[in-house]
């Protein structure tokens, strides 16, 4: 595959405890040439309190500049509070205290925005499973003040949440509360959701699965991103996907003529440069 063809992978993980820069090498060998790297919680890092968040946003960064030394790819980093931290952290310290070390995250990372560290916040959002009401109600209040930052910062936010049918646009009513463009709520792991009536406004970024990816271009658009969710962990070496999905399947795309050059450059080029570089 030419190197002047863009290759994105728009949610990568990278662990300490993992392959992290010799994944991002084998990514870039297959093709890669640009990715969001989210940061998660680090078990090297427990969460107490808000301060800790910091220590865990430092952990992505430490690793996003071994991977920017050791490769060449674009590296767009996200830092957040992961949202179903809440739910350990409520059985820890009661929910008032475990939304408050959320909020304090959520301010972290809005300020490591603002000083160019990175250039979205995620992954947030609420549970993707069912919860009590108290739980989701918190999750939602803590998911509006990221948007209400994100406004202010003018940065995307990376969403992780439940896949209902009716999610895409509870997220455009939320982002209309905070006064956020719809656009820069990136839905991570989305359904093959990409036309206007399914996504209200809302950037899907799809797992790229060969039948995700074929409904996707199916339906006339290509207004959509794709990711692997790579979680690095040594014990599950091709969790969620492996690395090199990405490269793959747009080396695939390329060989075989069905997917127009102009869409490729749209969903690995255009849609990340105008998210990410603002």
């Amino acid at each position: 595959m030419s190197e002047k063809v863009p290759v994105y992978d728009n949610h990568i993980h990278m662990s300490p405890s993992g392959r992290n820069v010799d994944a991002l090498r084998e990514y870039q060998a297959a093709g890669g040439t640009g990715l969001t790297l989210v940061t998660l919680p680090h078990k090297e890092v427990p969460i107490t309190c808000g301060e800790d968040f910091a220590r865990s946003y430092e952990v992505a960064y430490s690793l996003a500049d071994k991977a920017k030394e050791a490769t060449d790819l674009e590296i767009n980093i996200a830092v957040g509070p992961y949202p179903i931290l809440l739910i350990s952290l409520a059985e820890q310290y009661g929910l008032e205290r475990a939304e408050e070390i959320m909020i304090e995250g959520m301010d972290l990372a809005a300020r490591d925005v603002a000083e160019g560290r990175a250039c979205a916040i995620g992954e947030i959002g609420r549970p993707h499973f069912p919860v009590e009401s108290d739980i989701w109600e918190a999750s939602n209040r803590v998911l509006l003040h990221g948007f209400e930052l994100a406004k202010e910062n003018d940065v995307p936010v990376i969403i992780h949440c439940e896949n209902a049918d009716d999610t895409d646009e509870s997220l455009a009513t939320l982002a209309d509360k905070a006064g956020l463009d719809r656009g820069l709520v990136v839905k991570h792991s989305s359904p093959p959701w990409v036309t206007p009536e399914e996504t209200h406004g809302v950037m899907p970024s799809i797992p790229a699965s060969k039948s995700n990816l074929k409904e996707a271009l199916s339906k006339g658009t290509d207004r959509f991103m794709i990711e692997t969710d790579y979680i690095d962990d040594p014990e599950k070496p091709t969790a969620i996907m492996a690395v090199t999905t990405v490269p793959k399947k747009v080396a695939a795309w390329v060989a075989n003529g069905q997917v127009p050059m102009e869409s490729i450059y749209r969903i690995c080029k255009d849609i990340p440069d105008s998210l990410y570089h603002r």
